[in-house]
Formats: C-alpha cells, structure tokens, sequence
C-alpha cells in the first residue's frame, strides 16, 4: 500500500511540475525535455513519500525473555524498529514452541506487515515456515538456524545469524592461545568438560564440536571427561560443573561452555573449588555479556566469543526491509551471517 501511495503522489506531482514547466518559461520546453524532467521530479518524489510513510506492523516472537542473550537482542530490535517508526510487539514464548505456534497465528491474524521469529526449537522450523508462507508474510529467522531445505520452501523467508561453527572455532583457538595450549599438567593432552546448550540447538551442537575440533586439528590429543547440557542456564551450568569438579577434581584443565551465562555459573563452582581460572584451569564461553567482559577483565575467564547482539539486530531489520520492498531469497541463499569475535584480556577493553 505505501508503495503504490508513493506512486500515485509522485504521478500527481510529476504532471503538476510538468505543467509549470510549461508556464514557467516563456520559450515553449520540447515535450521530450519536459518529459525527462517530470519522470526525474516523480522518481525524487517516490523516494521522498517511501522515507516518510516508513512503518507499520512488526511481530517479533523471541524463545523466551529469561535468556540473558536474547534480552540484549530483543532489546536491540525494539530500539531499532521503534526508531524506524514500526509498531512492534514482542511476545516472550517462554521456551514451549507450541505457545510460541500460538503467537505467530495471533500475529498473523492481527495482519502484521512482518514477522521477526527467534524459534524455540529448530525442529519445528518446517511448521513455522508453512504457518508464515500460507499466509505471505514477510519472515526473518534469527539466532536459531533451519536447514537450507528447510528454508527453501518459502522465498519471502530468510535467517540471520552468525556461523556457529566459527564460534566454537574460537573458543578452541583461545585455549590455543594459552602458553601450554590448556595442557595444564603437561600430560600431552587437554582434558575438559564441555557444558552444552540445549542439543536440540544447531548452535550448542557446533559449538560443541567445533570447539574441540579447533584442537584437534591444530595436533593436540583431547580427553572429554563428561559433556552435559546445561540448557543455556547460568544455575545448571554452576550444578554441573561443581559436580564434575567433585568427580575429576585436578584432571580438568579446561571448563567449554556453549554460552556466558552457563561460563558464569561454572566460575561460581570453580572459585568455590578453590580453582584459580588461568593458573590451573581454563574457562571459555560465547556471547560476550557484559558481566563475562568484566571476568575476562579481571582474569576470571581465560576468553569468551562477542555474538554481536546489536549487530545481528541491526542486519536482521535491514533483511526484513528488503523483504518489505518485495525482494525474495533464492533456495540457498537465504542465510546471512555476522562474524564473531574473539574477546581476550588483550582486547576486552574495546567491548566494554
């Protein structure tokens, strides 16, 4: 509608600064020479009304308003479509994908322009892509990534995110990077526990095991002494580790763990073990919470990944403006990614 409202003002424009074209000069104006000028004012104007008339209805579904990430994410979005002029409604979903169904249908009703969809569990991707297609609404996925085929079903659909590959990959190169590349007792090979999401998650799978692999491909021998999910929870992620301190004691030299919030939690055990984080154990995550900025800061995590929150927020209004404008994604090429970056005691500083 705003388009062709655009349309129809800059038409009317252009006849009426045709016409005073044709007044205004006392020489008669070729019809050519009036024509391009017409077309170059109706063009102006078109892009003027489209900046103006800029807004409309935003759902945004997020998987649930506890998870310190997705807080800083969502927080984000609304502060960049509320400056855009949207009107945006974010619902939490409060991790159960069938109250999260719920909401969207109740967007869809509603008739929102677009959809932002941060999806409880990617397994239900291929009913949350039929429910938007059916009803042609405009979708972007974030932080949790369908399959390529998944995708595919629906043009109008893209995902962005970040590789999340990329950040396990740097958090087994930060533990790279230390000066016994985490062989702490000098056995000839790194011993950790891994702390992991919700497995569900494409991103707590390839963090998980990328992050090892980072090792194991620069030529360091590893030993898992136990791998547990800790659901992104900063209290499962303490449980866990202050268990398996109790059960390895000295034998772990590095603690991964899939998100900050779960690396808080873990410090909390290992202070309480009397462990000291870089002297004898390691501590990574990913995220790049404010609070995990000020551990690494102050020497109480050896390094986490930024997931650039604002960034991924910033890119994903941008995709869904695109869509809004009538462009579509080809099969394969409907994801769009935002790089990480390694947040070490070296560069903390420029992230806080």
């Amino acid at each position: 509608m705003k388009k062709l409202l655009a349309l129809a003002v800059a038409g009317t424009m252009a006849v009426s600064l045709a016409a005073c074209g044709s007044s205004a000069s006392s020489a008669p104006a070729s019809s050519e020479a009036t024509s391009e000028a017409a077309t170059s004012a109706a063009e102006s104007a078109a892009e003027s009304v489209v900046e103006t008339t800029q807004g409309g209805k935003v759902g945004v579904c997020i998987y649930k308003f506890d998870d310190a990430f997705m807080t800083t994410y969502r927080n984000a979005l609304q502060e960049i479509l509320e400056g855009k002029g949207y009107e945006v409604t974010i619902v939490d979903g409060n991790n159960d994908q069938a109250k999260q169904n719920e909401q969207i249908n109740t967007f869809i009703t509603q008739g929102v322009d677009a959809l932002i969809i941060n999806p409880v569990m990617t397994s239900a991707a291929d009913q949350i892509i039929s429910t938007v297609k059916d009803a042609d609404v405009p979708t972007v996925l974030i932080n949790r990534e369908p399959t390529a085929d998944q995708m595919s079903a629906y043009d109008k659909l893209v995902y962005v995110g970040c590789d999340a590959a990329q950040s396990g990959t740097f958090q087994g190169e930060l533990i790279l990077d230390t000066e016994n590349k985490g062989d702490i007792n000098g056995d000839g090979k790194v011993s950790y526990i891994m702390i992991q999401g919700d497995p569900e998650n494409i991103d707590a799978q390839l963090r998980t095991e990328y992050s090892v692999k980072a090792l194991t491909d620069a030529g360091v021998e590893v030993e898992q002494l136990d791998l547990q999910r800790g659901d992104w929870d900063r209290n499962k992620g303490q449980e866990i580790c202050q268990n398996d301190l109790a059960k390895y004691g000295d034998q772990i030299e590095v603690v991964f763990c899939n998100n900050d919030d779960m690396a808080i939690g873990a410090l909390q055990a290992i202070q309480a073990a009397g462990r000291t984080v870089n002297k004898d154990i390691y501590l990574v995550g990913v995220d790049a919470l404010d609070a995990a900025k000020n551990e690494v800061a102050n020497g109480n995590m050896t390094g986490t990944v930024l997931n650039d929150a604002k960034g991924q927020a910033t890119q994903a209004v941008e995709c869904m403006e695109e869509l809004l404008g009538g462009k579509t994604y080809a099969a394969g090429e409907q994801s769009v990614y935002v790089d990480y970056v390694k947040v070490t005691p070296d560069n903390v500083k420029d992230f806080q």
